[in-house]
């Protein structure tokens, strides 16, 4: 057998030659990426960009706040996404940084945040530090006294007249020089920035919008509040058009680490426990300090009468409502989505616009159409069937509405997902059990609703935790009434969200602090309730795999 030569015609070559005129080999690199576009280049530098445009705008507040250890993280994060999408490698990681980086941001951030704030007393009134309280404490005592210098007043924002910070824009009548003032302090404004009328009103000044009488008439309460700190006491006004700087009758004595009143004598001593100043008799002053609480938060919901009374009770109706709505949902969902499914049904297209229309709504117009619809005196269902049920005044007949409408507003949505999870189930299941003989119901439950379970389950879990803190639906149609006489802050209706944020909102300010506590305990309820449900699901998966 003769060997064929290599020549220009023929068709082999000499192993590890390419043919003449092949284009080169491509390296490795080149060979599992593919070029980079313009389009993907300029967009790759925008991102880039825009990244390192927030990194300096965030290191600025972290420099100014001494704060080292989150400046070097802020730094060491840039330089890893940059390194990370500057090269070729690591590709699976340039997906999931993402994903990750937004995960932390608005997931994980937040819920340390809010289990951080459970441990202090935050809230209003406590929401800096001890010499801010002590600032406050004594601006907030300022009284004109005789002799107290006198100023033009002019009020001021430094944006929109109805919503801007105000400030206070003064003129001494001696040298006709123009100040701002604020709750930081006054400070000198050139005289080129500002124009000042006859008797020392400033009709205009750089950088401050001025407002008329009737623009301030409307925040005078904001006017009357607002202290100006200055080295001799502070500036509060005198009406709209007269300011004058007074005395603080309250001052602290850091001798006894107390603030004394110059005209009672009365005395608040520092307590660092809960971060006020509190008199002999526990009065304390309305101005104090964020501190570290420890359990404080915790324990009183077990131990305050007053919490801990109601607590219980309500818990109990939180998984009745939590359970009877997403239950209730579920089944007329399942429902009409198993008779619809039902190939002998006709016009199943037009009754499937129908009922979603309720899921097409918004929903807290459709829960105050709701509460007025269920009105003692004119509601539409009292009228409609002539009856004379005051629903939101006894406690059983507002619960009963407030499942009503839930039921009303959910079940579009477990009907959509049943819809979707039947389409999925082979009909050569439920034709094989028929087959078998077995009627439609025995069909249904054995094949039917446990595949159907298997695959809304984590729907039904969702849910749950949804309803376990729907804090629309009941302050927006019964405000958790109706109320006991002897506990104006827990109704019948009430969720822990609702008690909690009564309890934290509507009493004497904002217990930020406290209600994050509460909170801490509504995510171990609903974590271990979800935990529970997972697990039951997978072995649900299992069994039917």
């Amino acid at each position: 057998m003769s060997t064929p030569l290599s020549g220009p015609g023929s068709a082999t070559q000499a192993p590890g030659r390419e043919p003449a005129g092949s284009p080169p080999p491509r390296s490795r690199a080149t060979r599992d990426h593919a070029p980079i576009t313009v389009t993907g280049l300029a967009g790759k530098v925008l991102l880039l960009g825009l990244t390192a445009g927030v990194a300096v705008w965030a290191a600025f507040p972290l420099v100014a706040a001494g704060m080292w250890v989150g400046l070097a993280l802020l730094v060491a994060s840039t330089a890893g996404l940059f390194y990370l999408y500057l090269t070729r490698r690591h590709v699976p990681a340039k997906y999931l940084v993402p994903g990750t980086l937004f995960l932390i941001a608005f997931q994980v951030i937040p819920v340390l945040y809010t289990a951080g704030t459970a441990f202090t007393n935050f809230g209003d009134g406590h929401r800096g530090g001890k010499d801010d309280a002590i600032v406050a404490i004594e601006s907030s005592s300022v009284t004109q006294v005789p002799g107290s210098a006198e100023y033009a007043l002019t009020i001021a924002t430094t944006g929109d007249p109805a919503t801007g910070a105000l400030v206070f824009l003064v003129t001494d009548p001696g040298t006709g020089a123009v100040s701002v003032g604020d709750s930081d302090g006054l400070r000198r404004l050139d005289s080129a920035d500002v124009t000042v009328a006859t008797g020392g009103r400033v009709t205009a000044a750089a950088g401050y919008t001025v407002l008329n009488i009737g623009q301030a008439s409307s925040r005078s309460k904001e006017i009357t509040d607002l202290v100006v700190p200055t080295p001799g006491g502070a500036l509060r006004s005198s009406g709209l058009s007269r300011a004058y700087e007074g005395t603080a009758v309250r001052a602290y004595d850091a001798a006894c680490d107390c603030v004394r009143d110059t005209e009672t004598g009365r005395t608040w001593t520092a307590d660092d426990g809960v971060g006020a100043f509190v008199a002999a008799d526990g009065e304390r002053l309305a101005q104090g300090w964020k501190v570290n609480t420890g359990l404080t938060n915790f324990t009183r919901v077990l131990t305050d009468k007053n919490v801990s009374g109601p607590f219980l009770s309500t818990l109990i109706w939180n998984f009745a409502f939590a359970i009877g709505s997403t239950g209730g949902t579920f089944l007329l969902g399942m429902l009409i989505a198993v008779v619809l499914h039902s190939a002998r049904m006709r016009g199943t297209n037009l009754y499937r616009v129908l009922l979603v229309l309720p899921y097409a709504m918004p929903s807290f117009a459709m829960l105050l159409a709701w509460r007025d619809m269920f009105n003692a005196d004119f509601g539409l269902i009292n009228n409609l069937f002539g009856l004379d049920v005051d629903w939101f005044g006894q406690a059983w007949t507002a619960r009963f509405a407030v499942i009503l409408v839930q039921l009303w507003l959910g079940y579009p949505y477990m009907f959509l997902v049943a819809t979707g999870a039947l389409q999925a189930i082979p009909r050569e299941l439920t034709e094989a059990t028929s087959v078998d003989g077995a009627s439609p119901w025995q069909s249904f439950r054995a094949v039917t609703l446990p595949l159907l379970l298997v695959a809304l389950s984590p729907l039904l879990i969702s849910s749950f935790a949804f309803n376990f803190n729907n804090f629309n639906a009941i302050y927006l149609t019964t405000d958790g009434a109706p109320f006991p006489a002897d506990n104006p802050t827990n109704g019948a209706t009430d969720l822990l969200i609702t008690y909690t944020y009564r309890l934290a909102f509507g009493g004497q300010g904002a217990q930020l602090g406290f209600a994050a506590g509460i909170s801490v305990f509504i995510f171990a309820i609903v974590a271990v309730v979800s935990a529970v449900g997972f697990r039951r699901t997978r072995k649900q998966e299992e069994v039917y795999a």
